[in-house]
């Protein structure tokens, strides 16, 4: 059975998957986990990312196949449920005002591919395999992967993922776009933490923010797009002061600190 595991570090909540036997596959026990580990994150003013990752071979292989056999023996009592809830907790994911990374492990597919395209940053092992995996079964995805995958890769390559069965490695996951980067499995966490130390030290309410206007933009056009920023920066000037104390600490040669500290 997966459990989640979360430990703080500094500026960054670890979240992980706790389940190598069983490829760190989901569960309504895993999503409740997972929600829990984000509560946390909210009630923590001294965090300024999240990371998830997995145990062992495995960053995420999506559901758990004995909970599977429940969902097909019962699946508007179980799976839809199932499926409604990890939708919802993707949709949190995302729009969390705290960057995301996804340290890709190892293995990931269906549910756990729908995991890693919900995070902000992906950061993959060299040996990770990364596929959807659905069509394979004779099931359509169901938590986000025909909706996110073309906005991450473009509609071939999501088409290459959904529709072919197109498995990747990790550096193939960084030349599509799917990835940030990609580096041997004993360099992750390394690779990890630099990218989660260039997001520490600033203000979360600008994170927040900046990362609500990059989610917005895929579904807006460019006037609407850029309407929203010239609202939320004089709403943010006039209500956070964030911005004149990032001005004064550097005009006086100090650290800044911010409101939401």
């Amino acid at each position: 059975m997966t459990t989640v595991e979360a430990h703080v570090t500094g500026t960054v909540m670890k979240i992980t998957l706790n389940g190598p036997e069983r490829l760190n596959s989901l569960s309504p026990d895993v999503i409740a986990g997972l929600n829990a580990a984000l509560d946390a994150a909210e009630r923590d003013d001294t965090l300024r990312s999240i990371v998830i990752t997995g145990v062992g071979k495995a960053f995420c292989v999506g559901m758990d196949i004995g909970f599977l056999g429940d969902c097909f023996g019962d699946p508007a009592g179980v799976f839809v449920p199932f499926i409604r809830g990890y939708h919802e907790f993707l949709d949190r994911l995302e729009a969390f005002p705290l960057p995301s990374v996804a340290a890709v492990n190892g293995l990931a597919r269906a549910g756990g591919f729908e995991l890693l395209l919900a995070c902000d940053f992906v950061v993959a092992a060299d040996e990770a395999r990364v596929g959807d995996t659905h069509s394979d079964f004779g099931i359509i995805p169901g938590a986000g992967a025909s909706q996110r995958a073309p906005h991450k890769v473009g509609d071939q390559r999501a088409r290459a993922l959904l529709l072919a069965g197109r498995w990747l490695t990790g550096p193939e996951m960084a030349d599509w776009g799917l990835a940030l980067s990609s580096v041997p499995l004993a360099e992750l966490d390394d690779e990890v933490a630099r990218l989660t130390c260039s997001l520490g030290g600033r203000s979360r309410t600008v994170t927040a923010t900046i990362k609500r206007l990059l989610n917005a933009a895929p579904d807006l056009s460019l006037a609407e797009g850029l309407r929203l920023e010239r609202e939320l920066f004089t709403r943010f000037h006039e209500e956070v002061a964030d911005a004149d104390e990032g001005y004064r600490a550097y005009v006086e040669k100090r650290e800044p600190v911010w409101g939401n500290t």
